[in-house]
Order: structure tokens, then C-alpha cells, then sequence
């Protein structure tokens, strides 16, 4: 066979193109990707190589807040828009306007939006578009398509906003005003959350707790302290404007240290119970890498509280811990220097270890402004904690040896001991009646005392030293703002 002459391969250039066009009509005119590719070129107005998309990748866990933007964004300017998809099995992790592409080989086709399960609280979901498309206009009145995609667990980590126009500018413009309602309507405002990190290839998580409901007496702390605890975050929260219209800085830090078990979560729980308005983000464990999500979080939805649990994980001071520095210590600072003075974002942190913790984060007004032990309770804090963990039950114990036996102990050791004597009431007593504890309390006390040697009692925070006094220690004072009482 000779070879072909330049004429004639443009002749079969020419027919093959012709036969691709004809086959593309023939397609169009079916149904599958036809229907698909129809659907997108009536709204849109131009051929599908005119259009272009504009995308916008957000965190996983934004995906509720992009949903309730693009609601907001349809509410107001077509309310009766209705969501489509696209069908096929050949979908994989291409963005939308790569899927519609490929609907021109019938690869995929027109179909219903695919959807998925979001929370909005402790309680509450709701359904979120996991992939799909939904013609409105922009705010000029171009037509577009506005496209989700969630997350899946084979894609990328992220969720993504992808609007399809034939103008650039209008696709932007939706872009943006999408952006703005999900901030407007941010479903994590005024909740509690906890970053976490799942098992499945490390995606990180954001979960909602359910806000505590804590009075001052169900805290117990010699006296003053709670007083400047609360000076100290909710005062400065309660006269924000004034203080910021007198100049003065609203961010602050607070450290709270002290024996395992003597109550540092729970006065935490409390602050959440008194800020019912604030925003409140926590993190501990392998969560802590997330440190700089949670505090651009927290800069975003103030007023905001940001609580590092055992923050001596990432924070040993860099002349007492062994081996390199923990990369995570520059990350905590870097994020609660980046968080501007006059923002209401409060940082509170625990630990067991105070004495070995980096002197930096005390080192400079607005990190640690406060630093507050919470000691083993004496005499009068054991009793005060019987009282309390007694709730709901008939006390009739004399609580004199109780106290005497339980010197040294935690909080959280006499909080275990009266679910084990109340446990003991239980099966002994009428099974309909109120539990009452008598003076059998005093031998579960000596019970577990006597235990404090073995790995329980370890466990539980006890101790065979007297209990310390307690102590508040003011960070470097700011300008114009007092350091809180003792």
C-alpha cells in the first residue's frame, strides 16, 4: 500500500472530523449524557467548551456550613430551584465540569443528586448535597450552576463549591456571596465542639458535645478561686465593648494546673456553663495538631474559648524535655500570637505538669495572663464534695470519720467513692426506694484508702501527702488592666 498524499489525508481528516461531530449530535439527541449535556447547555446559554467553572475547596467539616450557604444563596434568588446529579459509574474524583465532559462519550448521564448526613448538634442532622448541581443566577442575573461535591473517603480531604457560568466574573460573584452566607449562617456558632482525628487515613473531624449545665455550687475550690477564675474569662467577656472602647486587649490565657483528678475539666465545663454564648472549641490527645484549625476557628466565631487539655503533650519546656522540641509547641504559640489582641478569644489550658512547661507560653502578655492550681480539697472541700456527689441519695452518714479517712484524695477519688457505696445502697436497699447511705460510707472510704498504694487508688488521683494550699498566679500585667484577685 503507497503512501497517502497530503490531500488525502486531509480528506480523511476532514470526514473523520465529521463523523465525530455526527456521533456527538447522535448522543445529544439520546438520552444519558445528552440529557445531561442539555440540561447544562439550555440553562447555561453556551456550549459546555464556553462555560468555566470557578472552585472552592473548603475543610471536610465545612460541608454543613456550605450547604446552609448555598440554601441562603437559593432562598434569596430562586427558591424553587431544583437540585440534579450526575449518573454513571465512571464519576471517580474528577471535578464537576470534567464529569459533564464525559458525558459527551456517554461515560455519564443526567441523574438524581447524591446526598449525605451532616450534624448541626449534639442531636440534630441534617441532609447535605454530597453531589449535585442546581441552576440559579448571579447577583447580575447570569445564568449559572452551582455544584457541591463532599467528601468521600478516596477524594481528597475537602469539600468543594464549583460554580459553572459562561462569565467568569458572575461565577465569581456567587463564589463569594455563597462564602459570606455560610459565615452569616455558620452552624458551629455559639456551640461547643471537639476536633478529632479519625481512624480512617487521619481525616480530621469536628464534634458537637452538648453545652454543661453547671452552677457555682457544683464546683468546689477553696474559696477565691473561682472568683479569679471568673474575673478573669468572664468578667473581661461581660464588659468587651467597654474595654475595647477604653483600649484595652480582650484576649487572654489561662493555665490551670494541679494533681490528676482534682477537678481542672470540670472547673472548665463550668466556664462553658457560664459563657452561654461563646463559642467553645477543644482539643486534646492526637488532636492537638490541629491546634491552628481551631484557633483560626475561634478567631472566626468569637466570642470563642479555646481549651488545650494536658497541653504539657506538646508544651515541655525546650531545656527539660528530651530529644528534639515538639514542632507543635511554635504551632500553639505562633496560633495564640496570631489571634489579634482585641479579639474575645479566651485560651485556657490544663496540665499536670506546670513546672515542666515551656516558659514561653508565660513569657508575653495575651498567652497565659493567669495561672490557677487547683490542689487536692482539705478538710472542708472533702466535705463539700461528699455533699455534692450525694445528690439524689439519703445521707445519713456522719461524714466526720469520712473526711478524716479520705485526706490527700481528689476530687474524682470521692466522686468514685460514692458510686460505689451508692452501687452497695442499691443492691441492698428497696429496689424503688430513694438509695440510702448510713455509715457504711465511712467503711468504703477506708476501703479505698487503703487501696491508694495500688494501681486503683493510683488511677483514681490518690495521694498520701496533705493537700497544698492553693495558689493563683497573676501572668505579666497588661496596661490598664489589673491582674485578678487572689
Amino acid at each position: 500500500m503507497g503512501d497517502i498524499s497530503g490531500d488525502e489525508a486531509k480528506a480523511l481528516a476532514r470526514g473523520l472530523t465529521r463523523l465525530v461531530r455526527v456521533a456527538a449530535e447522535l448522543v445529544e439527541e439520546g438520552g444519558g449524557g445528552g440529557a445531561l449535556l442539555r440540561h447544562v447547555r439550555d440553562h447555561l446559554g453556551c456550549e459546555l467548551e464556553q462555560a468555566l467553572s470557578v472552585t472552592t475547596k473548603f475543610e471536610v467539616w465545612e460541608h454543613v456550613n456550605l450547604q446552609r450557604g448555598v440554601d441562603a444563596y437559593l432562598a434569596g434568588r430562586t427558591p424553587g430551584a431544583r437540585w440534579f446529579g450526575v449518573a454513571g459509574h465512571h464519576r471517580g474524583h474528577d471535578d464537576l465540569m470534567a464529569m459533564l465532559l464525559a458525558a459527551r462519550h456517554q461515560a455519564n448521564g443526567l441523574g438524581s443528586a447524591d446526598y449525605a448526613t451532616a450534624a448541626v448538634g449534639p442531636r440534630d442532622t441534617v441532609d447535605v448535597v454530597q453531589l449535585g448541581l442546581v441552576p440559579t443566577t448571579a447577583p447580575d442575573g447570569t445564568p449559572v450552576l452551582i455544584g457541591v461535591r463532599g467528601y468521600d473517603d478516596f477524594g481528597p480531604p475537602s469539600c468543594r463549591l464549583e460554580v459553572l457560568a459562561a462569565d467568569r466574573a458572575a461565577a465569581r460573584a456567587v463564589g463569594a456571596e455563597v462564602e459570606r452566607l455560610m459565615r452569616e449562617h455558620d452552624v458551629f456558632r455559639r456551640q461547643v465542639l471537639a476536633f478529632g482525628v479519625s481512624e480512617h487515613r487521619g481525616n480530621e473531624l469536628v464534634t458537637f458535645l452538648p453545652r454543661p449545665a453547671l452552677d457555682a455550687d457544683d464546683v468546689v475550690l477553696p474559696d477565691g478561686v473561682l472568683d479569679s477564675i471568673e474575673e478573669h474569662v468572664v468578667g473581661i467577656a461581660e464588659h468587651s465593648e467597654r474595654l475595647l472602647a477604653a483600649g484595652q486587649h480582650l484576649k487572654r490565657g489561662l493555665l490551670l494546673h494541679g494533681p490528676p483528678g482534682t477537678g481542672k475539666t470540670h472547673t472548665v465545663r463550668y466556664l462553658m456553663s457560664r459563657l452561654r454564648d461563646c463559642t467553645v472549641i477543644l482539643l486534646t490527645g492526637p488532636a492537638l495538631r490541629l491546634i491552628g484549625q481551631a484557633v483560626a476557628l475561634a478567631r472566626r466565631l468569637q466570642p470563642s474559648m479555646v481549651v488545650v487539655e494536658d497541653v504539657d503533650l506538646v508544651a515541655l519546656d525546650r531545656g527539660v524535655a528530651a530529644g528534639p522540641t515538639n514542632p507543635l509547641l511554635f504551632t500553639l504559640l505562633d496560633a495564640m500570637d496570631g489571634v489579634g489582641a482585641d479579639a474575645d478569644v479566651t485560651f485556657v489550658l490544663t496540665t499536670n505538669r506546670a513546672d515542666e512547661l515551656e516558659r514561653a507560653l508565660a513569657d508575653r502578655p495575651g498567652r497565659v495572663d493567669l495561672a490557677v492550681e487547683v490542689p487536692r480539697p482539705d478538710a472542708e472541700g472533702r466535705r463539700r464534695l461528699v455533699e455534692l456527689y450525694a445528690r439524689g441519695v439519703d445521707l445519713r452518714a456522719d461524714l466526720g470519720p469520712v473526711v478524716e479517712a479520705t485526706e490527700g484524695v481528689t476530687a474524682s477519688f470521692i466522686k468514685e467513692m460514692l458510686r460505689r457505696a451508692v452501687l452497695g445502697a442499691v443492691r441492698a436497699g428497696d429496689a424503688d426506694g430513694v438509695p440510702v447511705l448510713g455509715d457504711e460510707l465511712v467503711d468504703v472510704a477506708r476501703a479505698m484508702a487503703a487501696e491508694r498504694a495500688s494501681l486503683t487508688g493510683v488511677l483514681l488521683g490518690g495521694s498520701d501527702g496533705p493537700p497544698p494550699a492553693a495558689r493563683v498566679v497573676p501572668g505579666p500585667p497588661r496596661p490598664g488592666l489589673a491582674p485578678p484577685n487572689a
